[in-house]
């Protein structure tokens, strides 16, 4: 039997109402913005309405005006709006407003295991990775230049 196409945006909007009430709703990731800490076909979101105001280095789901639905990081708010950025990227997208966002990660399924506030890596990614946006990509490339030799 074949596989149903749903459009991602017709299936995110579904979701969003669903978290939009409170409960909490779980996706798993398509594409790599998020990488290294989420990676494509393989981690899962866990997300609901914020019960709070979105801080840096949260992460949260938000609709551009164009309709496309996107998860990524609060860089930073200003008073124009709010600034996000991807963990694998180094542009800063905004100002969005403070009604397309929708949602707030509250955990993850990384590698099969859940990872949630006060853990290593979310620490890390939430307080660390999001204050080096400018020196990433010489990261990246040093960390895979180290994998290459150590094969």
């Amino acid at each position: 039997m074949a596989g149903h196409v749903v459009d991602t945006r017709e299936y995110v909007s579904v979701l969003r109402s669903v978290a939009e009430e409170g409960k909490v709703v779980s996706m798993l990731i398509v594409g790599s913005s998020m990488s290294p800490f989420l990676c494509h076909n393989r981690d899962y979101i866990y997300f609901t309405k914020s019960d709070r105001e979105p801080r840096r280095g949260d992460m949260v789901f938000y609709q551009r005006d164009s309709g496309q639905y996107v998860m990524h990081r609060v860089y930073k708010k200003k008073r124009e709006g709010y600034y996000m950025v991807g963990d694998a990227q180094t542009q800063i997208e905004g100002p969005l407003r403070r009604d397309q966002i929708f949602a707030r990660i509250i955990k993850v399924k990384r590698k099969g295991k859940i990872i949630e506030p006060g853990d290593f890596w979310w620490e890390f990614f939430e307080h660390v990775w999001i204050r080096i946006v400018p020196v990433r990509r010489g990261i990246e490339r040093a960390y895979a230049a180290l994998k290459r030799l150590g094969k």
